[in-house]
């Protein structure tokens, strides 16, 4: 990695789908370079020796990630990332009337490296490992995306015509639940089979319970008398099979993502240490691992954590007034991850709850109380990743006991 001191050239490259700009400056600002080219082998080898003969050693670009940015590493090329915000502002610099096109993106980001480059983070190189679990794990999220966008279809095709399976069942991000419409896609089908059928069912998946059985059985023995009109169950009944059908293969896909992701996350030497958290579980912990680890092998400390994360609030000061606000402006990933391994922090450790509760007993909403909770996770993690150490329960307790911002009662009197 070239030291930005021994610099002569800055160049800022505006990525498409299709095709890129690039735009390359002097010390002075003088543009010695302006460059389109179409995103195919042959077009970026000739920009890349273009940019070698004008002495091109650092780029700026506004992604962390994806094809523009790994020919980039390929070649040799320091990368320097820039937030959208922030490339918005610097544009606006260039032309506050607001006019926006490929080139002057190209060219304002090419002159902010040159003025201010010296204070970025530079893109390391990234481990293979850990990129592909990074990007396996926000194929897997998007995924879950699908599912639930597709549970809620399935749940309003069913409100329409088949009441008694929404009563019948309560979690519709089952399998057994999906099978069952698969099995008895309309409530005349169901009355039909008979009550052989409907425990045959129950039996094969796995869904005999004595404390369930009978108000089940109850349900499917009434499911046609209170149901659609005969138009919208020839209709629904349609859609929700399509959809089950629809569910059942995006499942499959999952397992397959989840196999990939469990394997990979196991090869890592830091599996052991993000594994330990409380609450992270299989599926949290990969995606920790993906988001922070490099992040703080490359120097973010527990603050940088915190602001990535979304966790730390905004400090706005103007005169007397102090105000503070939630971080809009962080990585989304990182902070749904956060999110959600706080809220399944509280089931496995106790100084976890009691902090939570702290918070909303002043009145403060669930979201903001597991930030709160988030926020203290990742000064805990940053810690451990620094040291190379897996979390231990007694010593992070007796530390959070005595944190003097908030009182901790592990068992309070009766």
């Amino acid at each position: 990695m070239t030291p930005f001191t021994e610099l002569t050239a800055f160049a800022g490259l505006d990525w498409a789908s299709d095709h890129h700009d690039i735009v390359v400056v002097d010390n002075t600002g003088a543009r010695l370079e302006s460059l389109r080219f179409e995103h195919e082998a042959a077009a970026w080898k000739n920009a890349v020796e273009r940019l070698r003969t004008l002495g091109v050693r650092a780029v700026a670009i506004e992604t962390t990630h994806g094809v523009a940015v790994q020919q980039l590493l390929d070649a040799g090329f320091t990368v320097y990332p820039v937030v959208p915000k922030a490339a918005a502002r610097y544009r606006g610099r260039k032309a506050p009337s607001g006019i926006k096109d490929d080139q002057l993106d190209a060219w304002s980001l090419a002159d902010a490296l040159r003025v201010d480059g010296h204070g970025w983070q530079p893109l390391p190189a990234h481990d293979p490992l850990v990129s592909e679990l990074r990007l396996l794990c926000a194929d897997e999220v998007q995924f879950i995306g699908q599912r639930t966008a597709l549970v809620n279809q399935l749940q309003a095709a069913l409100r329409e015509y088949y009441p008694a399976a929404l009563e019948a069942f309560a979690d519709w991000c089952s399998v057994s639940a999906w099978r069952f419409v698969l099995a008895f896609p309309t409530p005349q089908q169901l009355g039909a089979a008979g009550k052989k059928k409907w425990e045959k069912f129950l039996h094969t998946n796995k869904l005999w319970r004595p404390q369930t059985k009978d108000e089940r059985l109850e349900i499917f023995a009434r499911a046609d008398a209170f149901c659609g009109g005969a138009a919208a169950t020839a209709a629904k009944s349609l859609q929700a099979v399509s959809v089950v059908k629809m569910l059942l293969t995006v499942e499959a896909q999952l397992a397959v993502y989840r196999e990939r992701i469990e394997k990979l996350f196991a090869d890592h030497p830091q599996s052991g240490l993000f594994g330990s958290l409380p609450g992270a579980g299989a599926k949290l912990a990969p995606r920790l691992l993906s988001l922070v680890l490099h992040r703080v092998e490359e120097g973010a400390d527990a603050a940088g954590l915190q602001s990535l994360a979304g966790t730390a609030p905004v400090t706005i000061k103007s005169g007397q007034i102090t105000k503070r606000k939630i971080r809009h402006h962080c990585d989304k990933q990182l902070r749904c991850t956060v999110h959600l391994w706080a809220n399944e922090s509280r089931k496995k450790c106790v100084w976890a709850e009691t902090y939570y509760q702290s918070h909303r007993s002043k009145g403060q909403s669930h979201a903001c109380a597991l930030r709160c909770l988030g926020q203290r996770w990742l000064k805990i993690l940053a810690a451990m990743c620094r040291q190379k150490e897996t979390y231990n329960e007694a010593k992070h307790t007796k530390n959070q006991a005595q944190h003097g911002s908030w009182v901790l009662t592990l068992n309070p009197a009766p």
